[in-house]
């Protein structure tokens, strides 16, 4: 069995899946390896909304990749998250909402850069690891020897950009409404996409989005993540019913909404993905 065929039977995809990754998947991995013929590492930035499958991209780019000997990892913003917490003390400092974690402001951006300083140097780099299952950082991270020739990085937000201050003036939905309604949550968050997370996201050489159609289609796919990950992890503690998932979700509406409107114009790549979560 092929690398690529193994790894689609790893994932529980359809055999058809394999012309998604022939299609799609080697074009992109051969651009990348193209852009590195510039530079060494390359940090390639994959944004995607909940469920657009941005880790499985990953997952077959790091073999694909492996094929023209160049070595990728795969740097997760979710890896990233701060610990519960230091979630509850930013929620303390700077508004409630802060202590679930997703948005702007709920990342240790200083250690996303320490990171990236880390492969760029040649030295080898510590990575946490979060266990969404526990809604907390898991005590075991991961360190990631040299040397490294593409870092993948990928989350929800990456590359987001902040919003004009009017277009934060009104509530987009009822957590908002309700929440937040002097916008002092949603003004945080647009502060911090201007500071430290537009200071790190500069840092990126090429921009892929992954589209998809709509935020329905994210809460759909949203949901079916979390039916796989109660398959996975049954007795997880921060396991969510439809009731706290669409609450969850409304944290993240608003800037996956301004992204489906001003990123695809400026990403390097963009990729429509399509309703059964393959590429159009």
């Amino acid at each position: 069995m092929s690398a690529l065929a193994g790894l689609i039977e790893a994932e529980g995809l359809p055999a058809g899946y394999l012309q998604v990754v022939e299609r799609h998947w080697r074009p992109l991995a051969a651009r990348i390896a193209a852009e590195c013929r510039r530079r060494r590492p390359l940090l390639v930035g994959i944004n995607g909304a909940q469920g657009s499958g941005k880790t499985t991209l990953c997952r077959f780019l790091e073999p694909l990749l492996a094929e023209q000997e160049l070595r990728a990892v795969t740097l997760a913003l979710d890896d990233f998250y701060l610990t519960r917490a230091d979630r509850r003390e930013a929620a303390q400092r700077h508004h409630p909402l802060f202590a679930t974690r997703g948005v702007p402001g709920t990342h240790d951006v200083a250690s996303i850069e320490q990171a990236l300083g880390a492969f760029e140097a040649g030295r080898p780099a510590v990575l946490p690891r979060f266990d969404k299952a526990a809604d907390d950082r898991s005590a075991q991270p991961v360190t990631i020897d040299p040397p490294v020739d593409v870092i993948l990085f990928e989350g929800w937000c990456v590359a987001a950009r902040p919003q004009p201050d009017e277009s934060l003036a009104q509530p987009l939905n009822r957590l908002e409404a309700e929440e937040d309604a002097d916008g002092r949550w949603r003004h945080e968050m647009n502060r911090r996409l201007a500071s430290d997370y537009a200071r790190l996201f500069a840092r990126i050489d090429l921009l892929v989005m992954l589209k998809v159609e709509s935020f329905e289609a994210v809460r759909a796919n949203r949901a079916l993540q979390e039916r796989k990950l109660a398959a996975r992890q049954p007795a997880g503690t921060a396991l969510m019913d439809t009731a706290a998932l669409d609450r969850f979700l409304m944290h993240y509406e608003r800037l996956t909404r301004w992204m489906f409107i001003e990123m695809p114009a400026r990403a390097d790549l963009l990729v429509e993905i399509g309703p059964n979560q393959n590429p159009r």
